[in-house]
């Protein structure tokens, strides 16, 4: 399987475990650096994971554009596809739906609420347990998909393509154990943000032994729909 990672401490987080306990070989794919196409062509699964840059900023970034066209070809032709964050709205991309700057940024952790199609999903897994909001970009839903999910800011949080394509606006990975990482590579926006970092560390400890279990149960029943 191949990850492609936008940004070194955005990764599989706590997807890692239980997609190595599958027994599958994790390659991680560096956007900007290694040949994108190539490396998810025909990976039995791909991880489109996170990141900040705009999906629309593809004169700054022209690597995006090799990208799309890779996840598009992907999901046309059914190949297990998984986006987070940055991920979910390159597939949405891919597929024709606009992507652009929300009303406001979405930063930190918050319950979704999930549609009828999304209960009777994978995200019923995070049903009651509060995911990780980092984002200030949101999407139009492509043709063809299924909503999952909603917050209050931001009415698109995850949809489906069939059965092999997932996107997550939310960081639904993230390690809590980990939350200094992003504390640190993200400290420019969270400052502009105004968002309290000490609050945001204490609510992390809180949630960490509800987002620890339900992580790997949403990863799991999500790939045990299309194996």
């Amino acid at each position: 399987m191949s990850v492609i990672r936008h940004l070194a401490f955005e990764d599989l987080g706590l997807f890692a475990a239980p997609l190595e306990a599958r027994g599958w070989t994790i390659r991680i794919v560096d956007a900007g650096i290694d040949d994108i196409a190539d490396a998810i062509a025909d990976a039995d699964l791909a991880v489109i994971c996170g990141g900040p840059i705009g999906v629309y900023e593809s004169d700054r970034y022209p690597f995006l554009l090799d990208e799309l066209a890779a996840i598009e070809r992907r999901v046309e032709a059914g190949l297990p596809t998984l986006g987070l964050c940055l991920g979910a709205q390159l597939i949405a991309a891919a597929l024709g739906a606009p992507v652009y700057p929300g009303r406001r940024k979405e930063i930190g952790w918050g319950r979704i609420q999930l549609t009828i199609d999304g209960r009777e999903s994978c995200l019923a897994a995070v049903a009651e347990t509060p995911v990780l909001h980092w984002h200030g970009d949101t999407f139009d839903l492509p043709p063809g998909a299924a909503l999952l999910a909603s917050s209050d800011t931001y009415p698109h949080q995850a949809f489906a393509i069939g059965a092999h394509t997932l996107a997550l606006q939310f960081h639904a990975e993230a390690d809590p154990r980990r939350i200094e990482q992003w504390l640190i590579g993200h400290a420019a926006e969270l400052s502009a943000s105004g968002v309290d970092v000490p609050g945001l560390r204490q609510r992390t400890a809180a949630v960490r032994d509800a987002v620890e279990a339900a992580a790997p149960d949403l990863l799991n029943r999500w790939i045990e729909g299309w194996r």
